[in-house]
């Protein structure tokens, strides 16, 4: 789909991009560069909603007439977030926590039309149960996947699959890091159809 306007991601994620792409929408990817450290006190919804719309806002600022996609996802296991583990040992503690236990992920969405200065926000959440993990069953899932860049150390759509025994979501890409039911309606809304 070629869109008659320029739509701009606000990320580098090789995932979004590629969701984006599931849905026909060719567009530039430009990396927001903003602090995406949680504020004190923030719940972890709000944290990944403001960072979805500090992302775009940030963008507008270079491209004043698009219409600019940002996204954040946090994932929170009790009143632990969970981030990108960066390493081996980090992920490794991460899966560990995890076994056996519930875990939301917070994807948030902000579509901001930079030339009107209206913005379209959402929070999609996925709740995650994890299996029993062993220590094994770890290690092997981290030589095949190497999700270190992953909030929660696993990739739901490569073989992170097996790590999980349900996931319950309004919007199943939502957990890969885009919600795209939510991301097509606020397109329409933009008058940008998908299909």
């Amino acid at each position: 789909m070629k869109a008659n306007r320029e739509i701009v991601l606000a990320s580098s994620s090789a995932y979004r991009k590629a969701l984006l792409k599931r849905i026909g929408l060719e567009c530039a990817a430009i990396a927001p560069d903003i602090d995406e450290t949680a504020l004190p006190q923030e719940a972890a919804q709000s944290t990944a909603l403001r960072l979805a719309q500090a992302k775009a806002q940030r963008i507008a600022q270079d491209c004043p007439a698009a219409l600019i996609i940002g996204s954040d996802q946090v994932a929170v296991l009790g009143d632990t977030v969970l981030g990108k583990p960066g390493t081996h040992d980090a992920a490794v503690r991460q899966l560990q926590a995890m076994s056996g236990q519930t875990v939301v992920f917070h994807t948030a969405l902000c579509v901001l039309d930079a030339a009107a200065g209206s913005m379209q926000s959402a929070n999609v959440p996925t709740t995650v149960r994890f299996r029993e993990l062993d220590r094994d069953r770890i290690e092997r899932y981290l030589a095949i996947d190497q999700p270190y860049d992953c909030a929660g150390s696993a990739k739901i759509e490569a073989m992170g699959i097996a790590l999980v025994e349900n996931v319950e979501s309004d919007d199943p890409s939502a957990l890969i890091g885009l919600p795209l039911i939510a991301l097509v309606t606020m397109l329409k809304r933009n008058g940008i159809e998908v299909l």
